[in-house]
């Protein structure tokens, strides 16, 4: 149906740039050895830039930390960070309104006693419940900051003001918001801060990465964490830039190259562009008709990074025509997860994405509308998108 080049707009993994590609075809070199300690070195630098300075004005709000590359998703980061941060006679709250923060939910459970705040998935947090259930007798919290099953953005200020109260420790999730919207360490209180290689940061799959600020450090119990995860021995290796084990020595070139990528374009730019682009799918999706999945409510927002909508009522539960649609015009998107299988629909802006190829993900998800009966208005929603753009024609796509 189409010669265009195929676009991931999949909530991760996302699109790599050509550098990050080729940093991984360059000749295999030992993880002990001086050159995989420069790419470790290059690593770190610019994931602490990213970690520290991820405000709209590029002032730094974390200093004295430490970032770990991890070799494992952040499903391993999150693990991590409770492990290492408290017992089986601690109590954790944890925060559950999706996915994520169910799954560091049941992370909590195995190393602690867990006390959850649950709501909805895509509902929001009332912040009243949430000061209830933490107390003097709470050791950690855990949290999702972007829930990127339901595209919410969770208010971790508010929470981290309320773990500070009780002098708990606070664990966040930052998977789809690092790298990519604001996030601000010390002054959310944040304890331990958790992204992934392949989300907001541009890099390919199979690395994590933790910030610990120097307060957590002083509460890290390696001997309790798994052999694999004692994040004490993973920050006194990574003095001399290097790991516990055995590296992906590919992947922490490709991520050195994606993070530095990221400093070039500044940290305030990225998330003024990931704003505007978030700003543009979802009113080009209105504007076609659709209604936005979750209704947020409060002090929780609309996600900058993840956009989750609605599907229409005429293919709720059976949507399997308009993703066969999509995938026709050589576009990935994703549908909704567990319960929300056939309920929803999620795109990406995160990463390096020219805005005509959000332009192009608007068009594709109106025309596959289309194609499988529904009354979508594709050029109503293209229409929107550009004014919202600020532009009356589409601008080429990068080279890739």
């Amino acid at each position: 149906m189409t010669d265009e080049e195929f676009l991931l707009l999949n909530p991760g993994p996302v699109p790599v740039t050509a550098e990050v590609r080729e940093a991984m075809d360059a000749p295999m070199v030992s993880h002990r050895s001086a050159d995989f300690e420069a790419v470790y070195e290059r690593a770190q630098d610019g994931l602490e830039y990213v970690f520290e300075r991820s405000t709209l004005s590029g002032d730094a709000t974390a200093a004295g930390g430490t970032a770990l590359v991890l070799n494992g998703t952040a499903t391993m980061g999150m693990e991590a960070a409770v492990a290492n941060l408290v017992g089986e006679s601690e109590e954790v709250v944890a925060l559950v309104n999706g996915k994520f923060g169910r799954r560091f939910a049941r992370i909590a459970e195995r190393y602690a006693r867990v006390r959850r705040v649950d709501v909805d998935w895509g509902g929001a947090f009332d912040l009243d419940a949430v000061a209830d259930a933490i107390t003097d007798d709470t050791a950690l919290v855990t949290m999702v900051h972007n829930e990127t099953s339901t595209g919410l953005l969770n208010p971790v200020p508010a929470v981290g003001d309320l773990a500070d109260d009780h002098d708990a420790r606070f664990v966040v999730d930052g998977v789809t918001s690092i790298g990519g919207d604001v996030f601000c360490i010390d002054d959310w209180n944040v304890d331990i801060a958790i992204t992934d290689a392949q989300k907001a940061l541009a890099a390919p799959p199979g690395l994590s990465a933790v910030y610990v600020t120097d307060r957590a450090r002083e509460h890290i119990d390696g001997d309790r964490a798994p052999f694999y995860a004692d994040l004490d021995w993973h920050l006194r290796k990574a003095g001399s830039h290097q790991t516990p084990f055995t590296s992906a020595v590919p992947l922490f070139r490709a991520l050195a190259v994606a993070v530095e990528q990221i400093e070039s374009e500044g940290m305030a730019e990225r998330i003024a562009r990931h704003r505007r682009q978030a700003a543009v799918f979802r009113e080009g999706f209105a504007a076609m008709g659709l209604e936005g999945f979750p209704d947020a409510a409060g002090a929780t927002v609309r996600s900058n990074t993840v956009t989750a909508m609605a599907l229409p009522e005429g293919i709720r539960g059976d949507p399997d025509e308009f993703f066969d649609a999509v995938a026709r015009r050589n576009v990935s998107i994703s549908g909704g997860q567990a319960h929300l299988g056939g309920e929803i629909f999620r795109v990406s802006n995160m990463g390096h994405l020219a805005d005509e190829q959000v332009l192009r993900g608007i068009r594709t998800v109106g025309e596959a509308l289309v194609d499988a009966g529904v009354d979508a208005d594709t050029e109503a929603g293209l229409g929107a998108a550009r004014e919202r753009l600020g532009v009356t024609e589409p601008v080429a796509e990068p080279d890739r």
